[in-house]
């Protein structure tokens, strides 16, 4: 791995880029029902609502979020028109993440005015999930807060504790500001969640796995329910860019299952693995499917089975 500086700036991150897809503001441009284990124990399902708006301004090194954004602040009431239609199309459920692939509470992706309309599409569920950036957590996570009759849990993006990293990442945010984040939204009763990334760039294999495990630790002494991590690939431009140079490998399927099995061990809080796309991260035809099933039982039960043995170790 080249260990050397590279620079990088949103005008790099977006001299990589391709297009964007084509995306209709009254519309999300995906959602799903994927299984979850809840604090509790229990096992639900749990519907995830992707909603098209506005492009995040943070232009982190990683992210490919952007690809099925608007340019544009979509218009007033056209967030609650995507999670209305969405719910006719999804089976009943009783927790929701609404992605937004950005911030929930900037507003300019989600307009404050459509914040009491939202909440009263949601009044019958359990649990609403959304993702945040700690630079735009304050007054108006509290105010939505206020309206929503369900629990509301923010998921933020820790990534990695490795300062130097991090800030490569072009995140816009130390460890201090996550921590403080975490301290907010305890002080006012609404859970959170952390996004960590496995292998992120200018890390070997060993210093992926490594660095993944100290930000569990970071991440639950910080307050955090639970954390997901996730194995970084390529598909924006820019990490096939540090691919070539040197700077850039995706993790290995084997090194998701130590961090998860570090993770579950700490019985902290629950961790989650990301099995999206999760073929990418093996090349081994004979155990992919096995350590895929493994790290969904994993995630599941919150507990370490057997491990597989294969030619490929």
């Amino acid at each position: 791995m080249n260990n050397s500086f590279r620079p990088v700036d949103d005008k790099w991150i977006e001299s990589h880029r391709g297009s964007k897809n084509s995306v209709d503001q009254h519309r999300p441009y995906a959602w799903i029902v994927e299984k979850e284990r809840t604090a509790s124990g229990s096992i639900v399902d749990v519907a995830i609502i992707f909603l098209t708006n506005r492009e995040c301004p943070f232009r982190c090194l990683m992210c490919d979020l952007w690809k099925n954004t608007t340019d544009e602040t979509v218009d007033p009431g056209s967030i609650p028109e995507q999670i209305e239609w969405a719910l006719t199309q999804l089976p009943p459920v009783r927790h929701v993440k609404l992605y937004n692939s950005g911030s929930f509470f900037d507003e300019r992706a989600v307009p404050v005015s459509d914040y009491g309309k939202i909440a009263s599409l949601l009044k019958d569920f359990e649990t609403v999930i959304v993702e945040s950036h700690p630079r735009v957590l304050g007054q108006r996570c509290l105010d939505f807060k206020k309206m929503l009759k369900p629990r509301l849990e923010v998921a933020i993006g820790l990534e990695t504790v490795n300062p130097e990293v991090l800030r490569k990442l072009n995140k816009k945010m130390t460890i201090d500001d996550f921590r403080n984040a975490i301290s907010f939204l305890s002080i006012n009763g609404i859970s959170s969640r952390a996004f960590i990334l496995l292998r992120p760039p200018f890390l070997s294999e060993n210093e992926g796995i490594e660095w993944a495990e100290r930000s569990l630790d970071f991440a639950f002494n910080s307050g955090v329910g639970c954390c997901t991590i996730i194995p970084v690939r390529g598909g924006n431009g820019a990490m096939e860019q540090l691919q070539k140079e040197g700077y850039f490998n995706p993790p290995q399927i084997r090194s998701l299952e130590h961090v998860l099995e570090y993770g579950i061990n700490l019985n902290e809080g629950r961790v989650f693995a990301d099995v999206w796309d999760i073929e990418l991260f093996s090349d081994c035809d004979d155990c992919t499917e096995k350590r895929k099933e493994r790290i969904i039982s994993m995630n599941l039960k919150q507990e370490i089975p057997e491990s597989i043995v294969c030619r490929c170790d």
